[in-house]
C-alpha cells in the first residue's frame, strides 16, 4: 500500500491543545462492524462493555525527557536540544538532538537550565558517544542509574508532541495532564495516551461492572513522533520499544478469552504489545523484550478484540494500525465523521472505541 492511502485532511483547529476537564468527560466515536456510528462520552465506557470483559491498560509512565543544554567544544558553545529516545543502560540513553548536525562523537553536552536560563554546566553533563543518521546520538551521561533518574527529572521538560509544542510551551499543567492516573514504571518519552482519559472513579465504575483491569508496560520511544517518509509502507521501520507481560497477566487473559470475555486494549501500544506477544495459536506468552511490530491493513489480529484509541495523524503508522484493526474504508468515515462533527485529535484529543472487523 502507498501512504497517500492513509492521507486525509486534518483542519489544523482539530489538534487539542490541552485535555477535556473531566477526564472522562472527553468525546468517545463508537465504531462497530456494520452499524452505525455512534457519539458517546468516555464516561460511558462502562455500559459498552460486559462482564467478564477485559482492559488491558500500559501502566509506562512518561519522565521529562526532553533537555536544554550546550554543546561545548574547545572555545565553540551552541545551545542544543534532546529528546531522550530510549534507554540503553544505566548510564547511556538514545537521544534525537537539535541541530543534530552540529554534534559529532566525543563532544561534550552540559544539559540543565537555572532560573535565569543560564545552563548548570556541572549539573547533567553528557558525552556524545556515537551518531547515527537524522539527528539521533548516543549520550553517555556522567551519572548514572537512580542519579542519573533524580537529575533528568528534576532538570527535563515533559516531551509534548511536536504538533503541540510547537504551538505552546510545556508548562507545570502538562506534569499532570501528561501522564495517566495508573501510570507506574517510568521509561517512556510519550505517553499512552488513550489511557489519559480515565480517572480513578471510571476505573472503580468499570471494575463494579466485572470488567477486569489488566496492566502491562511498554515504553514509548520518541520515535511514535517520527513521520513515515517512504511512499511504499512496506519500507518503513519502526524504532523499537521495550515492553513486557509478565506470566500471570498472561495466564489471565488467556484464561479470560477462553471463558468468552473480550481482549479490549486501551491505546495502540498496548494492542502492539499483546500482538507481539501473542504466538500465531492466539495464545499470549510471558514478553520481556524489545518490539518494533508495525500494523498495516492485511495484518492478521491474535490477541485484541477491542481498542479504544485516540485519533492519530494523517499518514501517521497509528492511522495505519486503526485502519488494520477496523478497515480502512471503515476508519476513513469515522474521521470524516469525527472531523465534521468536531472532534478533538491527537493526544490531548477525543477517543474512540473500535471493535475488530471481521
Amino acid at each position: 500500500m502507498q501512504l497517500a492511502d492513509f492521507d486525509f485532511d486534518l483542519p489544523d483547529d482539530r489538534i487539542a491543545l490541552r485535555p477535556a476537564t473531566p477526564r472522562d468527560s472527553a468525546r468517545l466515536l463508537l465504531v462497530e462492524p456494520a452499524a452505525p456510528l455512534a457519539d458517546l462520552r468516555v464516561s460511558d465506557l462502562p455500559d459498552l462493555l460486559r462482564a467478564g470483559d477485559v482492559l488491558v491498560l500500559n501502566d509506562t509512565r512518561v519522565i521529562p525527557a526532553r533537555l536544554k543544554g550546550r554543546r561545548i567544544r574547545s572555545e565553540s558553545v551552541v545551545a542544543v536540544e534532546a529528546t531522550l529516545h530510549r534507554r540503553l543502560s544505566p548510564s547511556r540513553w538514545s537521544a534525537f538532538m537539535r541541530p543534530g548536525k552540529r554534534l559529532a562523537p566525543g563532544d561534550r553536552v552540559a544539559f540543565g537550565e537555572t532560573e535565569d536560563r543560564a545552563c548548570l554546566l556541572a549539573s547533567l553533563d553528557a558525552t556524545v558517544a556515537e551518531k547515527g543518521e537524522g539527528g539521533e546520538v548516543t549520550l553517555a551521561f556522567d551519572l548514572a542509574g537512580p542519579d542519573l533518574d533524580a537529575a533528568i527529572a528534576e532538570r527535563g521538560a515533559m516531551p509534548l508532541p511536536p504538533y503541540i509544542a510547537a504551538k505552546r510551551g510545556e508548562d507545570a499543567q502538562d506534569r499532570a495532564d501528561y501522564q495517566t492516573v495508573y501510570a507506574d514504571e517510568s521509561g517512556s518519552v510519550a505517553a499512552p495516551t488513550a489511557g489519559l482519559h480515565f480517572t480513578p472513579e471510571l476505573l472503580e465504575r468499570l471494575r463494579a461492572k466485572g470488567v477486569a483491569l489488566e496492566f502491562v508496560t511498554l515504553h514509548v520511544g520518541a520515535g511514535t513522533f517520527l513521520p513515515v517518509k517512504t511512499e511504499v509502507i512496506a519500507e518503513h521501520r519502526m524504532h523499537p520499544e521495550f515492553g513486557e507481560v509478565d506470566a500471570a497477566t498472561a495466564g489471565r487473559l488467556n484464561a479470560a478469552r477462553a471463558a468468552g470475555g473480550r481482549i479490549v486494549c486501551v491505546g495502540t501500544t498496548s494492542l502492539r504489545l499483546l500482538e507481539s506477544a501473542a504466538g500465531e495459536d492466539g495464545v499470549i506468552r510471558p514478553f520481556a523484550a524489545e518490539t518494533s511490530i508495525f500494523i498495516t491493513p492485511g495484518y492478521r489480529f491474535r490477541a485484541a478484540d477491542g481498542l479504544m484509541t485516540n485519533f492519530h495523524l494523517p499518514k501517521s503508522t497509528l492511522f495505519m494500525l486503526v485502519s488494520a484493526f477496523a478497515g480502512l474504508e471503515t476508519m476513513r468515515a469515522a474521521y470524516a465523521h469525527a472531523i465534521e462533527s468536531g472532534y478533538r485529535f491527537y493526544s490531548y484529543g477525543d477517543a474512540s472505541l473500535l471493535w475488530r472487523a471481521a
